[in-house]
């Protein structure tokens, strides 16, 4: 039985998406530096993208709070009605996945007839979306694309520590250091490794130890 089957009652761990909790480092420093100059924005829209894991929710999330805009998913797009905006603007996370090309466009066009701020958020940059409406196409050429970079040590050092804390996990210090070194070098690998470590030691009723993280990690690498 590998580590991660071994869980007896599965509990929901959702994100909280505080100020307080977002990791400030130079991978998302160019990021955090525009969500502050909303006025500044081309067009009157941004885009955020990167890898997953990247902080690209979480930094879309604290927008929307500060401003009181719309905030959803691309999926969702669709429930949205343009005439009733708030003044805030639209935050569309995932706007990658948006399934109705002629309703993003439309919301696109009343947000910037009322000069309401957009911030967008995907794994690429907008001109890179497999778009075929040529309309969209354009407005989303016309976006200003922010990236967020790769996580360097001391950042990924900070993710282990907040999502330990968390999950209210308890780890030794040689260990957290082993984890830190082996595990793959990215922040949505990171926090998927913490969460089968959790689901592992809850399974097993013990510690986290190094034989465990390994295996972990093992089964984490074998998809």
């Amino acid at each position: 039985m590998s580590a991660a089957d071994q869980l007896p009652l599965p509990f929901a761990h959702h994100p909280e998406f505080a100020a307080a909790d977002l990791v400030a480092a130079p991978a998302n420093a160019a990021a955090r530096a525009w969500l502050d100059r909303t006025a500044d924005w081309p067009e009157g829209r941004l885009a955020l993208w990167g890898a997953e894991g990247a902080g690209k929710t979480h930094l879309l999330h604290l927008w929307a709070a500060r401003r009181g805009a719309a905030l959803c998913a691309g999926v969702g797009l669709a429930a949205l009605e343009a005439a009733t905006l708030p003044a805030g603007g639209l935050a569309i996370d995932e706007a990658d996945s948006v399934p109705e090309a002629q309703r993003f466009l439309h919301l696109l066009n009343a947000a910037r007839a009322r000069r309401l701020p957009v911030l967008l958020a995907a794994r690429a940059a907008p001109a890179r979306w497999a778009v075929a409406l040529p309309d969209l196409a354009s407005r989303l050429r016309a976006t200003m694309a922010v990236p967020i970079g790769p996580a360097d040590d001391a950042l990924l050092a900070a993710l282990l520590a907040r999502l330990l804390a968390d999950r209210q996990l308890d780890i030794a210090e040689p260990v957290r250091l082993w984890l830190l070194r082996h595990a793959p070098r990215s922040p949505g690998a990171l926090r998927e490794a913490v969460a089968r470590l959790d689901r592992a030691s809850l399974g097993r009723g013990g510690g986290i130890t190094r034989a465990l993280a390994a295996e972990v990690l093992a089964e984490l690498e074998a998809g």
